[in-house]
C-alpha cells in the first residue's frame, strides 16, 4: 500500500525528493513538507505544505499525524521532538542518528570512537580552551559551531594567535569545537545509502571545488588514484554501518597531501554533490533515498557518464528578482529551484554537464567554461 511521505524542509532538496516521489506512485501517494517559506520549492513541485519553522514542535507533531513516514532535507529539525512522534510515523534517518550528526562534536566523537579517521579536535567551553587548543594544534586551526552550520557557515579559520579572541567572539556564546587544520590536496565526497534492512551502497567518489565555503563544482568521478577511491569507499561503508541510519548520507572528506583520507563532516540527507546523479547515474540520489527509507532494494549506483555539476549562485552585486536562465545544449541539463529572489551566493539552481558522447572530464570542463556566462543571474528590472 502506498504511503504518505512527510519531509522536514521544502527547499531544493525537498523539491527534488518530491519530484522523485511522484515517479513512485505505487509506493508514495502524497507528499507533505514542513517549511517556513510560503510556496517553497517543494510546494511548487506539488507537495502539500505546512508553513512553520523546522523546529516548531506543534508543526512536527502535525506532520507526523498526517504522514506514514518522515524524512528531512535539512538537519535542523528537533531530534527530541522527532523521537517523541515515532509512534505516529516511521522516521528515517532515525532521530537517534540525526542527534549524533546534528552536533559536530558528537559526530566527530562518534566517528573517532568507531575508529573512523577524522581531524584531531577538542571541545571548547571558554576562551582559554581555544588558546590551549591553538597551542596544541598549531596555526592555522578551525573553530566551528557545533550545531546549525552548513555551506561554511559556522566556521572560523584562525590564522594567527591574535585572531583567537576575534574568532571566539564571532560565535557569540554558541557551543564550539576546535579542529586541527588539515592541509588537504582535494575535497571529495561519497554519496552513500543504507536501507532499513541494512543494505549499503555507495556512489563513485566525486571531487568538490568550493568558492567562499560554498560548493561550486562537483566533478564525477574524482580525479584521484584507485587507491584513494577505495579508501574513501571503505570509510563511507564503515560509517554507514556504524551509524545505522536509513537514507542517503553525504560524507564529505579531505584527501591529505600524503594521500590519506579523513572525514570532514556528514550530512544525513541527500547532498549537493550528488545532484549529478540525476543524469549521470542509473539511479539518482533522490530515488535512492526514497528506496532506502521505504525499505526497498537499493538501485544501481553505477556512473554511466562522466559529469560536472555547477551550482548557479546569486550574484554578489544585487538582491531581488532576476531574469530566467535559458540554456539549451546537448548534454547540458539546467535545473532551477523556483526561488524568486536572488541573494548573494544563494543557491538558485544548477547545471549538470553530462558526457553523453563519452566526453572526457577535461572536455566537460572546457564546455563548462563556455557555459559560465550563461549561468550569471541578472536583475529583471
Amino acid at each position: 500500500m502506498s504511503k504518505i511521505l512527510g519531509i522536514i524542509g521544502g527547499g531544493q532538496l525537498g523539491m527534488m525528493i518530491a519530484e522523485a516521489a511522484k515517479k513512485m506512485p505505487d509506493e508514495i501517494s502524497e507528499i507533505i513538507v514542513l517549511d517556513p517559506t510560503e510556496n517553497c520549492p517543494a510546494a511548487q513541485a506539488g507537495a502539500t505544505q505546512i508553513i512553520a519553522d523546522f523546529k516548531d514542535k506543534n508543526a512536527i507533531i502535525e506532520l507526523a499525524n498526517k504522514s506514514d513516514i518522515i524524512t528531512y532535507e535539512i538537519e535542523s529539525g528537533d531530534s527530541d521532538v522527532l523521537k517523541s512522534v515515532q509512534d505516529k510515523a516511521e522516521i528515517n534517518p532515525s532521530p537517534e542518528t540525526l542527534k549524533i550528526i546534528q552536533d559536530k562534536f558528537l559526530q566527530k566523537s562518534f566517528l573517532r570512537e568507531n575508529k573512523i579517521p577524522v581531524p584531531e579536535f577538542i571541545e571548547i567551553k571558554n576562551i582559554e580552551d581555544v588558546k590551549e587548543g591553538v597551542k596544541k594544534f598549531g596555526i592555522p586551526a578551525m573553530l566551528k559551531a557545533r550545531r546549525d552550520a552548513y555551506d561554511g557557515r559556522g566556521n572560523f579559520k584562525i590564522n594567527s594567535e591574535d585572531e583567537v579572541q576575534k574568532a571566539y567572539d564571532y560565535f557569540k556564546g554558541q557551543p564550539l569545537l576546535l579542529e586541527k587544520f588539515v592541509p588537504f590536496s582535494m575535497e571529495v565526497s561519497v554519496i552513500a545509502s543504507r536501507n532499513t534492512i541494512g543494505q549499503i551502497k555507495t556512489y563513485p567518489l566525486v571531487e568538490n571545488i568550493h568558492q567562499e565555503n560554498i560548493l561550486r563544482e562537483t566533478i564525477a568521478p574524482a580525479r584521484v588514484s584507485e587507491d584513494i577511491s577505495k579508501k574513501a569507499e571503505e570509510i563511507a561503508k564503515k560509517t554507514m554501518s556504524v551509524l545505522k541510519g536509513a537514507g542517503i548520507f553525504g560524507i564529505e572528506m579531505f584527501v591529505t597531501k600524503d594521500e590519506d583520507v579523513v572525514i570532514n563532516e556528514i550530512a544525513p540527507r541527500v547532498h549537493n554533490s550528488g545532484h549529478h546523479t540525476l543524469q549521470s547515474s542509473k539511479t539518482s540520489q533522490f530515488e535512492q533515498h526514497l528506496r532506502a527509507i521505504l525499505g526497498l532494494e537499493l538501485g544501481s549506483t553505477e556512473l554511466i557518464h562522466n559529469s560536472i555539476m555547477y551550482n548557479i549562485l546569486g550574484d554578489s552585486s544585487f538582491t531581488g528578482e532576476y531574469l530566467p536562465l535559458n540554456i539549451s545544449e546537448s548534454g547540458v541539463f539546467l535545473k532551477m529551484y523556483g526561488k524568486k529572489i536572488s541573494k548573494p551566493s544563494r543557491k538558485l539552481g544548477h547545471v549538470n554537464i553530462i558526457g553523453i558522447n563519452n566526453e572526457s572530464t577535461d572536455e566537460l570542463l572546457e564546455k563548462l567554461q563556455s557555459l559560465k556566462p550563461k549561468t550569471v543571474t541578472k536583475p529583471s528590472d
